[in-house]
């Protein structure tokens, strides 16, 4: 039964989630990424804020094997690593299909997602970097179901939980949750988000960015930065402060526009951000799914170029597949058939 259509694996409310008391790519054309990053010993990261639990049927070790990113569409994708799935901002709208952006404010689709919303595996947890349609749209909020734990900012989770969802969850910035499932350890930190200047600041839904930190067994741990809709701005510069060696990075550009104002990372502010935050790898996606879309992702990539950053950089179609870590500490990108067994 699949977690993310019927009921989660046994999560069946917020009893799950428990505040602690400290408040504080190869074959078939592609392209072959350089060596996935050495994770090391880091110095202990603080501790976290909440725990969750999602239930296992195993308590074995997680086998060293290698991770996944399926990249479905926009800021959409699949995480599988140290035996977690993890699905982000859902967005399965079909060419055509039209999302509110709020105040009278509407975007077209122009792309088919990798895969259908029923063809998901079982997704042990969603991660929403805001409230948006074409991050969460309405098909998924009829579907998803209700039990499905969501970690998101504090806005999102009161609003989801308005609309009937049982085990949301807030994380303020800076705030960090445990996740659990059997031996498997990961956390998840909130990360500083600013979706527009304060011109359109009341228009749009407050963001977060997120750092996810997987436990590999052996002291070391993999850290991946997915930045959520944010624009370029002075708390980004904390991240590197905080967390100096990130092994993979998802950044989320496009040049949104709404009202002619950007709001999402332009291939510009891209680059800097790069620079700025420094990962090992980065991953560019929602960059070409929607009308208010206004940097392609070609934009990108020659700035990229032009920054001397380019081996550092991953580009993925929709359907493609970034393998890294685990024993064979290589980076591959495979384009595979989008009902492919790997993200099963």
């Amino acid at each position: 039964m699949r977690a993310c259509i019927a009921p989660a694996r046994g999560v069946t409310s917020n009893a799950d989630f428990t505040r602690r008391a400290v408040v504080t790519s190869a074959p078939n054309g592609a392209r072959v990424a350089p060596p996935a990053p050495i994770m090391t010993n880091r110095a202990p990261s603080p501790p976290p804020n909440y725990s969750l639990t999602i239930p296992s049927s195993t308590s074995a070790p997680v086998p060293d094997v290698p991770g996944s990113i399926f990249f479905i569409g926009t800021a959409t994708v699949l995480i599988k690593y140290r035996g977690f799935t993890i699905l982000t901002d859902p967005n399965f709208l079909h060419r055509g299909g039209r999302v509110h952006l709020g105040y009278g404010i509407h975007s077209t689709r122009l792309t088919e997602p990798a895969i259908g919303f029923e063809d998901l595996p079982d997704v042990d947890f969603v991660l929403l970097s805001h409230l948006h349609e074409d991050h969460f749209d309405r098909e998924v909020e009829k579907r998803l179901d209700r039990r499905m734990p969501i970690v998101s900012t504090p806005h999102s989770s009161i609003a989801l939980k308005a609309k009937g969802f049982l085990s949301t969850h807030a994380l303020a910035t800076w705030d960090r949750v445990e996740v659990k499932k059997g031996a498997a350890r990961m956390t998840i930190t909130a990360m500083p988000g600013k979706h527009g200047p304060p011109v359109v600041a009341a228009l749009l839904p407050p963001v977060m960015g997120s750092m996810l930190e997987f436990d590999n067994g052996d002291g070391t741990t993999f850290r991946l930065y997915v930045s959520g809709d944010t624009l370029l701005h002075e708390q980004l510069r904390e991240i590197p402060r905080r967390y100096p060696d990130i092994d993979l990075a998802l950044l989320h550009l496009g040049g949104t526009r709404i009202l002619g104002i950007l709001v999402t990372m332009d291939a510009e502010q891209g680059v800097e951000a790069l620079r700025l935050i420094d990962p090992k790898h980065a991953i560019p996606i929602h960059n070409d799914d929607y009308t208010v879309f206004k940097s392609p992702l070609s934009a990108f990539e020659r700035a990229v170029e032009a920054a001397g950053l380019s081996e550092r950089v991953t580009y993925m179609a929709r359907g493609d597949t970034h393998r890294f870590g685990g024993a064979r500490r290589t980076a591959e990108l495979d384009r595979e058939p989008a009902s492919a067994p790997s993200v099963r």
